[in-house]
């Protein structure tokens, strides 16, 4: 019995600290996925400012790229045209640039307005399609 005993207490002191971290990194997981999505500010309050990349705060239509227009681009998804296609965006620059900027603005296919990037200006989008372009030539 004293064997029993020994043995229970040895593995108890074994699987104490593997079982304390399982639960440690499943509450972590847990707290990190009902973190809030957004912020409220009321009357008086103003959210941090996000720092932009790029020199002087400012975002070049790579670094925009980079971070927003890349997700379908470099996969062509819903038909976007890949990165870097040269038949792809020769066949949509053909019915002009103002064309593919509109359509860049305001949506077009699977293409929602502007990429999804509600905070870029009209002329972000539109140097950002003229970066895109100029790398396919």
């Amino acid at each position: 019995m004293g064997r029993s005993i020994t043995r229970l207490v040895i593995t108890l002191l074994l699987v104490t600290p593997i079982l304390a971290y399982a639960l440690s990194a499943r509450e972590t997981a847990i707290q990190d996925r009902i973190q809030p999505v957004g912020q409220v500010y009321t009357d008086g309050q103003q959210p941090a400012p996000i720092a932009a990349a790029g020199a002087g705060g400012v975002m070049s239509p790579e670094d925009r790229y980079k971070s927003v227009c890349h997700v379908c681009h470099d996969a062509g998804i819903a038909g976007a045209p890949k990165f870097g296609d040269k038949a792809a965006w020769a066949a949509r620059t053909t019915a002009g640039m103002n064309v593919v900027y509109d359509r860049a603005l305001k949506g077009y296919k699977g293409m929602p307005p502007k990429g999804t990037c509600m905070t870029c200006s009209d002329d972000d989008i539109k140097a950002v399609v003229d970066y895109m372009v100029a790398k396919a030539k």
